[in-house]
Parts: C-alpha cells; sequence; structure tokens
C-alpha cells in the first residue's frame, strides 16, 4: 500500500443520512451537535457594537437540539464489520483497496465511547485464529523435511506476520496507546505472544524448531557451509519472542556438552599433547567467534566457555600435564607448544600443576650430566645450556610463573649438590660441579671471548631473548660483555652449589697458575671475578685470594726497587731475572722438588736471597722452581729460536749446550745432571722431545720415556715463528694434582664438621643426636655438608678425643 493511500484524509460529511442504519465510522454514534452549539442550550446574543454601554445585555433561551439515537453495539459491529473486512485482506496477503485512516478514526472512536475492551478482544481473537489456523498450517507443511526447513518455514511465518503487524498497527494504534499501554500491555507484546503460544509452543513444532537451530550449528563444527543468515535470523527470532533464554539456550549448551565431550574424549587418545593443545585452542577460539559473531547472549558466552574448560581442561588435566610427554616437549625445546599447554591450563588457574612434571625432568637430566663421567669435562657447558634453555621456557612459555620459577630452581639445587663416590672425585664425596665449574672460569679468564663455546655466545642467545623482547634488535656484542655475561651464567649455577669448599680449592690453585704464568686474559675480568665472589660469598671466601693479587703487585715493585739498587751500584745482572715473593698462608700448598740449579743462575738467585733477607729481616725464602719459567736462546741449524720453557726444562736443555749434533746424553746422566725425581724428569724429557713441537731427539723413538734411551739436540727443528712456547708441564692439571686436591677438600671437610659440632654443643652444653645433625647440616652448608654417616663418623672420633661424651639417654654432653 502506497504511502499516499494511507494518510489520505476524506472531507468529513456532514449530512445526515435518510437511511438511519447507514453509519459513518469516522463520526460518533450520539451525533452531538456542532461545537457551535453550547451544551447547557444558551447562547449568547451578539453584542452591538454600536451600542456599547447602554442598557443590559439581551440573552435568548432556546430548546437543546434533539440527539439522533444510535445503539453503540450496532455502532460496534458496523466498525467492526468494516475491520474484519480488512483484516481478512491483510492476513489473506490481498490488495489493501480500503482506507486505513477511515479504519483508524472508527477504532479510535470506538475506543472513545469506552468499547476499548470489545474491540481488544475480537482483534485477539482474530488474531488467535489467523495465527492457529492459516499462518500455522504453512509451518505444518514443512514437517517430514527435516529440522532444518521447519526452522527455515517458521523463519518465513515470522516475518510474514511482522508485516501483517504493521497494518494492524497502523489501524489500532490508537487502541494501542490509549486502552493497552496504560494496563502495560501492547499491541506489539500481544502479537508476538499470539506467535509464540500458537506456533512455536505447540508440542509438535517447539523441539523441531529449537533442534533446526541448533542444528545449523552442528553442520558448522563439522567444517562444513553455514547457512548464516538463516541462524542470524534465527537467534534474532528467539530474542523478539522472548524464548532464548528459556528454549534454545539450554538445549544448545545440551547438545554443545555432549559435542565437546566427545570430541575431547576423541582428541586425547589419538593426538599428541601439542597437538590435542593447539586442536582444544582452535576448537575453543570457533566457539566463541561464533558467539560474537551472531551476538549470542553474553550467559550464552559463559556457559559455553564453562563447558569448553571442563571437558578441554580440567576433565582432561592429567593428559595436559603427563610427564612423559611434557618431558618431550622440554627436551623438543618446544617453546611454542609449551606456551600453548601453560595458556590452556592457566584459564583454569592450573598452570602449576605442570610443575611435579616439570622439575622431574629437569632434575632427571641435571642429574644424567653431573653423573656422566664420559662428558666431564662439557658439563659446565650442558649445565648452562640447559639453564638458559629452562630460563627461556620459565620467561616465554610459563609467563615467569613464581611457582614454577621456584620448582626450577629448586630442581636445580638438587641435582648439583648431589654426590657420588666415583673415580672421577677419586672416591670422596666432593661435589664435582664445583670443581668443573671452577675449570670452566679458569678456561674463560685464561682464554677470553675466544674460549667462549659458540652454543653459549649472546649471538646464539638473541632469538630466545627477542621472542621476550623485541625491541633488543641492536645489541652489541664486544669481547668483554661476552665475558662478563658468561661470568654471570656461571655465578648463577656456583650459586646452587652449596659445598663452595671444593669451588675455592680449584679456583685458587688454578688463580695461582694465572697469575705466576702470566696466563690470565683480561686483569679487568680477574678482578670483576674476584668482586662477584666477594658479593656472593662474603669477604671471608675472598680474602686468601685478594692476598695472592697483591701478592703480585708487592712482587713487582719489589723487583723494580731491587734492579734500581742495581743501577745505582752499577751492578750488571747477568740474567733477567724476576721473583714473585708470595705468602704461604694465601697461596695453595705446592710440593718441594729437589733440582740442581745451573751456578749462572744459581748465583743470581743467591744474589737476590742477600738481598732480601737484609731488607726483611726475620723472612725465610722457599724457593719452589717448580713453578718457575724462563725464556732461552738456542741456535738449531736451521736457524735461532727463542724458547718459552718452564725451568726444568731450561735446566734439561742447558745440559746440551757446547755438545756436537750428534752427540747423545743419556738417560741416566740426566738425572744425575738435573737432579729431578725420576716423574718429574719423564714428564720433562716427554714434553722436549715427544711432543709437537721437540727441541730434542729421543733415541729410540717412542711415547714413552725409559731409563735406556738416550737424547740428542733436534738438528731438524724449525718453526716458522720465532719465538715458540714449548708445552710447559706447569700449565696442566695431572692426575695426581687433582687427586690431591679431592683428598685434600675431604680432610679439611672433615675437620670442620668436627670444628662445628664442638662450636654447637659448647654452646647448646647438651643436645639430642637429631638436634646435632640437624644444626652440624646447618652450619657447615655453605662450604659442604657430609652425608650423615660422616658426621656420625665424626661425632664418634669427636667422643675418642674426648670433646664430647654420649649420656645414657643418647644424646651428647659437652666436657669443658
Amino acid at each position: 500500500m502506497s504511502t499516499a493511500n494511507m494518510y489520505h484524509f476524506p472531507s468529513k460529511r456532514l449530512d445526515i443520512p435518510s437511511n438511519a442504519d447507514v453509519i459513518d465510522i469516522s463520526s460518533s454514534p450520539d451525533n452531538s451537535p456542532s461545537k457551535s452549539a453550547p451544551r447547557n442550550g444558551i447562547r449568547k446574543a451578539t453584542p452591538n457594537m454600536h451600542a456599547n454601554n447602554q442598557g443590559p445585555k439581551r440573552m435568548l433561551v432556546k430548546n437543546f437540539k434533539p440527539a439522533r439515537k444510535i445503539d453503540p453495539q450496532q455502532y460496534l459491529d458496523q466498525v467492526w464489520a468494516k475491520v474484519d473486512t480488512a483484516l481478512d485482506t491483510i492476513f489473506e496477503g490481498g490488495e489493501i483497496n480500503f482506507s486505513l485512516e477511515e479504519l483508524y478514526r472508527g477504532v479510535e472512536n470506538l475506543c472513545r465511547q469506552k468499547m476499548a475492551e470489545d474491540v481488544s478482544e475480537r482483534l485477539i481473537a482474530k488474531c488467535k485464529e489467523y495465527a492457529k489456523g492459516s499462518l500455522k498450517s504453512r509451518v505444518q507443511e514443512m514437517l517430514g523435511r527435516g529440522d532444518i526447513e521447519v526452522l527455515r518455514g517458521t523463519l518465513s511465518a515470522w516475518a510474514t506476520w511482522g508485516e501483517q503487524l504493521k497494518y494492524i498497527h497502523w489501524i489500532f494504534c490508537y487502541l494501542d496507546r490509549a486502552y493497552l499501554l496504560p494496563k502495560q500491555q501492547s499491541l506489539h507484546d500481544i502479537s508476538v505472544d499470539l506467535f509464540r503460544s500458537n506456533i512455536f509452543k505447540d508440542k509438535q513444532l517447539n523441539p523441531i524448531i529449537v533442534n533446526g537451530a541448533c542444528e545449523l550449528i552442528a553442520i558448522d563444527r563439522a567444517g562444513k557451509d553455514l547457512d548464516r543468515d538463516t541462524f542470524e535470523r534465527t537467534v534474532k527470532m528467539f530474542h523478539e519472542m522472548h524464548v532464548y533464554t528459556r528454549y534454545f539456550e539450554p538445549r544448545m549448551l545440551e547438545l554443545s556438552q555432549a559435542y565437546i565431550k566427545e570430541w575431547a574424549d576423541r582428541e586425547s587418545q589419538e593426538k599428541s599433547l601439542s597437538e590435542y593443545a593447539k586442536a582444544a585452542r582452535d576448537l575453543m577460539r570457533s566457539e566463541i567467534e561464533r558467539v560474537e559473531l551472531f551476538k549470542l547472549d553474553g550467559s550464552t558466552r559463559r556457559d559455553l566457555l564453562t563447558l569448553l574448560e571442563d571437558h578441554l581442561i580440567s576433565r582432561k588435566e592429567a593428559r595436559l600435564v603427563n610427564q612423559d610427554e611434557l618431558a618431550d616437549l622440554l627436551e623438543d625445546n618446544a617453546v611454542e607448544d609449551l606456551k600453548l599447554l601453560y595458556s590452556l591450563l592457566e584459564r583454569r588457574k592450573l598452570g602449576t600443576r605442570l610443575r611435579p612434571a616439570f622439575t622431574k625432568w629437569i632434575n632427571d637430566t641435571g642429574t644424567a650430566i653431573v653423573f656422566d663421567e664420559k662428558e666431564q669435562d662439557n658439563m659446565v657447558i650442558k649445565l648452562l645450556s640447559l639453564k638458559r634453555q629452562l630460563d627461556t621456557v620459565w620467561k616465554v612459555s610459563f609467563q615467569r610463573d613464581s611457582e614454577l620459577g621456584h620448582g626450577l630452581r629448586e630442581s636445580f639445587e638438587a641435582f648439583m649438590n648431589k654426590t657420588k663416590k666415583s673415580s672421577t672425585t677419586w672416591n670422596t664425596d666432593n661435589s664435582k660441579p664445583g670443581e668443573m665449574i671452577a675449570k670452566y672460569v679458569d678456561m674463560l679468564l685464561r682464554g677470553g671471548a675466544k674460549a667462549i663455546p659458540t652454543q653459549l655466545t649472546r649471538k646464539e642467545e638473541k632469538p630466545a631473548v627477542v621472542a621476550e623482547e623485541e625491541d633488543n634488535e641492536d645489541i652489541i656484542f664486544d669481547e668483554d660483555t661476552e665475558v662478563n655475561n658468561q661470568l654471570d651464567q656461571v655465578l648463577d649455577l656456583f650459586r646452587f652449589v652449596h659445598g663452595k669448599a671444593v669451588f675455592e680449592a680449584f679456583y685458587k690453585k688454578d688463580l695461582a697458575r694465572r697469575l705466576l704464568m702470566g696466563r690470565s686474559a683480561s686483569a679487568d675480568a680477574e678482578r670483576s671475578m674476584l668482586s662477584r665472589l666477594k658479593t656472593e660469598c662474603g669477604a671471608g671466601f675472598t680474602s686468601n685470594l685478594e692476598q695472592m693479587f697483591k701478592d703480585i703487585e708487592l712482587a713487582r715493585e719489589e723487583m723494580s726497587s731491587y734492579k734500581a739498587i742495581l743501577e745505582e751500584r752499577d751492578e750488571k745482572m747477568a740474567l733477567d731475572l724476576n721473583v714473585n715473593i708470595l705468602s704461604a698462608s694465601a697461596w695453595p700448598t705446592y710440593p718441594d722438588v729437589t733440582v740442581i740449579i745451573p751456578g749462572q743462575i744459581k748465583s743470581a738467585i743467591d744474589k737476590f736471597e742477600a738481598h732480601y733477607k737484609l731488607k726483611h729481616s726475620g723472612r725465610k725464602l722457599d724457593w719452589k722452581h717448580a713453578l718457575a719459567h724462563c725464556q732461552i736462546k738456542a741456535k738449531f741449524p736451521r736457524g735461532n729460536k727463542e724458547l718459552v720453557v718452564s725451568s726444568f726444562q731450561a735446566i734439561v736443555l742447558l745440559l746440551f749446550n757446547g755438545l756436537k749434533d750428534d752427540e747423545h746424553l743419556d738417560y741416566n746422566y740426566l738425572k744425575e745432571a738435573t737432579g729431578l725425581p725420576p716423574a718429574e724428569l719423564n714428564r720433562t724429557l716427554q714434553s722436549l722431545a715427544c711432543a709437537k713441537l721437540r727441541p730434542l731427539t729421543k733415541h729410540p723413538k717412542g711415547r714413552e720415556i725409559n731409563p735406556t734411551d738416550t737424547f740428542t739436540l733436534n738438528t731438524h727443528f724449525n718453526d716458522p715463528k720465532y719465538r715458540i712456547k714449548i708445552n710447559t708441564v706447569q700449565l696442566k692439571e695431572t692426575q695426581q694434582e687433582n687427586k690431591e686436591t679431592h683428598e685434600r677438600v675431604a680432610a679439611d671437610r672433615n675437620y670442620e664438621t668436627q670444628a662445628a659440632i664442638v662450636r654447637i654443643l659448647k654452646a647448646r652444653k647438651r643436645i639430642t643426636h637429631s638436634e646435632l645433625v640437624a644444626e652440624t647440616i646447618k652450619a657447615t652448608r655453605s662450604r659442604g655438608t657430609l652425608e650423615v654417616s660422616g658426621i656420625k663418623r665424626n661425632i664418634d672420633r669427636l667422643i675418642e678425643k674426648e670433646f664430647l661424651e654420649r649420656e645414657d639417654d643418647g644424646s651428647y654432653s659437652y666436657i669443658a
């Protein structure tokens, strides 16, 4: 119907029809007189404009105009007849050939005459009849064609009903505003209720319509194309009919729960942990995207998300934290997969449930590294790689979860302090990681950045760092930064070690070699490491190490003073002598090795010793020739060279001065001339005649030194370099030295344990066995704690030495 016809207002008819049965529905049924005639029958006289204030006004009173009486019921029937015909036309979808304005006026007049209730009842009955009849039959025709087709039929009927309601609202607009709204009703609510009660709630149609909507979702879940328009109009219809929450949502959630449960059971069995986590994430994402796309209720989103998390996460918790499969992910360093797994669990605050599997893998992996005797030299490199990998997993994958972070550190602390008596520790219960960390630090401080393994450089670490911090693209990698970064990482491992005594012993021994041989790559790096150790372990731990540095500085000053005095006396040194004077208490203990010093060198040494004793009376110098090294100039047939050798090597080489090229010196002669013990002599000769660079030739050739061997100058000795470093024995730790260090540390630990026990008894006077063991472990933890059996042995030794006694009740008391 066009707008022009809808708002067409014909001229009002003023004439009274001759036929009393014909009623103008646009006028009131009582044909009230015109408003120009007052109802009280008094007409005001027209005032005489030319005779103002010239006497009283005259009023003329006439009888009321007789009213034509019409039966209201008859008028209602007449009006409704036309309205009914119009409704039939609307419901049948016919052409609108009637005046909507005339029908509107008729309904308005009925309402004004207090017949609105009758009109409302007739309208509701008419609409109900239509809804139960032809409109419902259109939906019922779809039965047997599938749930979705019935749903589409319902949507079509709903759309038709909506179009028809527009006309009904135009006609009954006055009824809606003047009668229904004051009663908290409306034409819209009534029409919706009619459709809902007569079609949607039909016992036969209702489950089919709802299932049809749910079937659309099932089609989408199956990966097929979803009829988006149909589903969108369905959701809108459910909302408009106010049946979404009561009918659609419960059924949809019921079917969703069955689907999600079946999906979770199937996928968790068929797929690996990482694949299941990815599939679960994708399912949750697609379900929530559908809710948001079609603007489903917030309650639907909440309940559906609860179902997803309950069945995919909470009920599959055991599957998600499976130790074996999590170990595989950690073994493969699958950072993204672990991140997804943690995020999935954290939706239900279950991220910390990964801790048992996480810590077990760390413990097992770390223990295997620590006790792998074949790869002892690479222990620290592997531990640093493991630590860096786990730090990345903790930061990126586990979002710095504090509980998992504590588990990581506790696991490292546990396996790094495990001890096992083996050949590598010479059957002591010393901490092998402490020794290897000290040796790794020695390698760094001797070699600098060049000694850092490739897999541990910052450049290798950068991708993991960028994964967490995207602004790290312009990092400058210089040598000092690399070395300091490595020292920080090593110190992080060092913090896990309880017994610091093993580390201290080996670090002190290696530091002494670096200082005495001048093998430190950087003095700044040495000071930096010393400062780190002081901060970490206290001044008492580094006091001896600091004294070692001071001794080297004082020795330089002493030599400068000595040389200055010689210059003042115009005395020339036969050779360039440099002496390091060391404090016996601060430096490692070195054995005295007997050796016959050549006369020229002996004279220079004696001269310096006399000067020193004159300057520092009461001090005694104990020469450690095994630590000395020197530079000698050698003439070979193929050219002159400068050799950097140990003192023992120099003593042996000097014996070949003045000999012919083919003149032999036998083993026994060398032994008597040098005065070296056989073990030292064998090592020295082996480094000179059996190594890569051989200034001497052994007869007969071989790798081992025998008493029957003879030696000559190597006439074919040659090298592109003028200054050559011969393999110096002092720079390499021997098996015997390693054994002695371990045994000394083990013995010191027993003494420290006994001292701790005595201190505890002296303070407590009386203590039970369990309390004494606990207190002893606490007191000796920083230096290295013995096993309980070792503590018991030391208690027995103290009882034998009468420092304490065992009471009748098993407790101990201190003997003053």
